[in-house]
């Protein structure tokens, strides 16, 4: 099987173009361990799809589903323009969470980086758990797939690796959730880690950053219609939260390497 190595942020993801096999969540557990296969967060189909330009399909290293990947997205834009299944730099991409819209920046041929409109994020109100044996405050914010985000003092000292497990199975979270440690650094800047649901720690995560600046918003530690920037683990995503809720992601897109696997 052939596949490509992508990452947006390090938030890596081995893409194939094709139908996906049967037995994709034995294939996505086996290729993504990071000392017995490629190594990576998961794995990524695409493929042509009847209602957009494209349709992908997500697949994590514990070999769950997920409905949307933001760093993801960009690097399928950059997947199929750079191979020639496209010519065109806006695209549309279908995915469980609804179609979404990719431009492309292009630079000596290859696509360099990617917007996305995300869509709107849904923000609820705060909601108080007892995890571990500590009360824990945070956001539920829906993004096309969810995200638990709480706001800490100190980014370095949030409970990254005890918490972040607990919170993705917890009772109020029935299909288990995304969880977002964010440190506020000023009006248009975030710092923030995640434990991304099927995958654990990542040095990124797309969604989790709207979804973060989506909340931020919400509690007007950020303003809307403002790029805001999200540092991540792996690096920067600039992330735009109209008055409406509609949400604009912009980051880079990288090749990593081709790769041939035995099945």
């Amino acid at each position: 099987m052939h596949f490509t190595k992508m990452q947006g942020l390090g938030n890596d993801y081995l893409y194939v173009y094709g139908e996906v096999p049967p037995n994709i969540r034995e294939l996505s557990v086996k290729l993504s361990d990071r000392h017995f296969g490629a190594g990576s967060d998961g794995m990524i189909y695409i493929s042509p799809s009847e209602t957009a330009d494209f349709k992908m399909r997500i697949f994590n290293a514990d070999g769950s589903e997920a409905k949307m990947c933001g760093n993801g997205i960009r690097c399928v834009g950059k997947y199929v323009y750079d191979k020639g299944y496209t010519d065109r730099t806006r695209l549309t991409v279908e995915t469980l969470s609804g179609i979404k819209k990719l431009d492309l920046t292009v630079r000596a041929g290859k696509v360099k980086s990617a917007a996305v409109d995300m869509g709107e994020a849904s923000v609820g109100e705060e909601l108080t758990l007892t995890v571990a044996g500590e009360t824990v405050t945070g956001i539920p914010v829906s993004v096309g797939n969810p995200h638990f985000v709480i706001f800490v003092e100190d980014i370095e000292k949030a409970p990254l690796y005890t918490l972040g497990p607990v919170l993705e199975k917890h009772e109020a979270f029935p299909d288990s959730v995304n969880v977002e440690f964010v440190e506020v650094l000023s009006k248009d800047q975030l710092r923030m880690r995640v434990w991304e649901r099927g995958s654990g720690v990542t040095m990124a995560c797309g969604t989790g950053a709207c979804a973060s600046t989506a909340a931020a918003v919400h509690k007007s530690y950020c303003r809307p219609d403002t790029p805001v920037a999200v540092v991540l683990d792996g690096g920067t995503l600039t992330i735009r939260v109209d008055t409406d809720g509609e949400v604009l992601m912009t980051g880079p897109a990288v090749t990593v390497y081709e790769g041939e696997a035995e099945l």
